[in-house]
């Protein structure tokens, strides 16, 4: 029997691949919206009802159906999921596997996951088996170069891939199989640790956090890992260009991405490297944050989760869109960057008196990277009129001074009110722990908010 269900579980991960690799493949928009609404008419009439919480709502429209986020969805736990599974009972599953660091032991047949908690609450997530099988032939479809299919052919060598996380999961090891040879690597181990197993396998897939690739590209430039792979995947924080350029000038190919959170698979690189929307398996709806329509926050419904429904969920992330469809042709949309999360938008009051204006993540990040070349790590958390900086840098003098400077004319091209800046030393995180750039503490106080 296990040999049989084995089968099946490898059928279901092909067919999924089959599937989304050349079935699922538009290149008009019509059809991938026409597409979208039918799976969402099945989906809001068969299964998301299955929920408690969605039962009222199964013959309207989705423009009628709530909004969740991550407080709701952990507030209302059982009633969000169709196998009515308790939140404290999933918890134990997912804390027992935190402290552990086995991450085997499920409920039931359910996968049980905690998110990292950057959006300030940790979540819990639920996966139905058939869903992780789905989930792994679609990652593997929209992810693999066409270079290495030939890997998963019975008579080549199998297909090597190695993946640090903070945490694994079986929806990550239902990848690995007889073609797949799969290596999670604990990143609170610290990437030393992973250094010898790295040349081991020698994989030829390396999917990493974008700071973790580059600290193996350091490693690689300075002569301690011998390793190279064939195709660099970027996953769990935003990928910035100074690293992209790093991690390509050691490994000789730039980094895809892949847009991944505990909502879904979200989004993934083409073979163009340009960013796509995962809108053959999700719903979008942008909340727009700028008169150009080029900024927004999503509200997403993913039609492809059976367990944990996920339906007009606001994520916390700021994603910009490419004013040009991709070359690759794909109907997706495409996006310029995933900016950052909405609580990293940092403000001060607008020169004109008219309230708090937004500073976005991107252009932040951008008036940084170009000011100071010395720069190796910063970081910014704003606490009203005050940010207070953390740096490490090569000439810490004189990249302060630069860094000053490029704030100040920052803040004059935003026609903003400057903020006071304060200037340390660099602070390392916690081993595992996702970057995060910029830290809003503190509004400034008196003025209304015009976001």
């Amino acid at each position: 029997m296990r040999g049989l269900e084995r089968l099946r579980s490898l059928l279901r991960v092909a067919g999924s691949f089959i599937h989304s690799r050349w079935w699922l493949r538009f290149s008009d928009r019509r059809s991938l919206e026409a597409w979208q609404m039918r799976q969402l008419q099945r989906f809001l009439r068969e299964t998301a009802p299955k929920a408690p919480r969605m039962r009222a709502f199964r013959e309207q429209p989705l423009a009628h159906w709530p909004e969740m986020d991550k407080a709701l969805l952990m507030s209302e736990f059982s009633a969000c999921n169709s196998q009515g599974i308790e939140l404290q009972p999933a918890l134990d599953v997912a804390l027992q596997a935190e402290q552990s660091r086995d991450f085997s032991p499920q409920l039931g047949e359910l996968t049980v996951g905690l998110s990292s908690g950057t959006s300030g609450h940790r979540g819990v997530f639920l996966v139905g088996r058939e869903e992780r099988e789905r989930w792994a032939g679609t990652l593997l479809a929209r992810t693999l170069p066409t270079r290495l299919l030939g890997h998963l052919l019975p008579w080549r060598p199998p297909l090597r891939i190695a993946f640090f996380l903070r945490a694994n999961s079986r929806l990550y090891t239902t990848l690995s199989s007889r073609r797949i040879d799969f290596a999670f690597h604990d990143l609170l181990l610290g990437l030393d640790a992973a250094l010898g197993e790295l040349e081991r396998q020698q994989p030829h897939i390396l999917v990493a956090p974008a700071t973790v690739l580059r600290g193996l590209a350091e490693a690689h430039l300075a002569g301690r890992l011998r390793i190279a792979p064939e195709h660099l995947v970027s996953v769990a924080e935003v990928l910035e260009e100074e690293d992209a350029q790093r991690i390509e000038q050691a490994f000789g190919r730039r980094p895809a991405q892949i847009y991944q959170a505990s909502e879904g698979f979200l989004g993934y690189s083409c073979e163009r490297g340009n960013l796509h929307l995962n809108e053959t398996h999700l719903l979008i709806e942008p909340e727009w944050l700028d008169e150009q329509r080029l900024r927004f926050q999503p509200l997403i419904t993913d039609f492809s989760r059976t367990t944990q429904i996920i339906v007009r969920y606001r994520l916390n992330d700021i994603l910009q869109l490419a004013p040009e469809p991709c070359p690759c042709g794909r109907a997706e949309r495409t996006l310029t960057a995933i900016e950052g999360r909405a609580d990293e938008v940092l403000w001060l009051p607008a020169l004109d008196g008219s309230g708090l204006r937004p500073l976005y993540p991107d252009l932040l990040r951008r008036a940084i990277a170009t000011a100071a070349t010395q720069l190796e790590q910063w970081r910014i958390c704003q606490d009203g009129m005050d940010w207070h900086l953390q740096l490490q840098a090569g000439e810490q003098v004189a990249t302060e001074a630069a860094l000053r400077e490029a704030l100040a004319t920052f803040f004059q091209q935003q026609q903003v009110q400057p903020a006071t800046l304060h200037v340390s030393a660099w602070l390392p995180d916690a081993p595992g722990a996702k970057r995060r750039r910029l830290l809003l503490k503190r509004q400034p106080e008196g003025t209304p908010c015009t976001y």
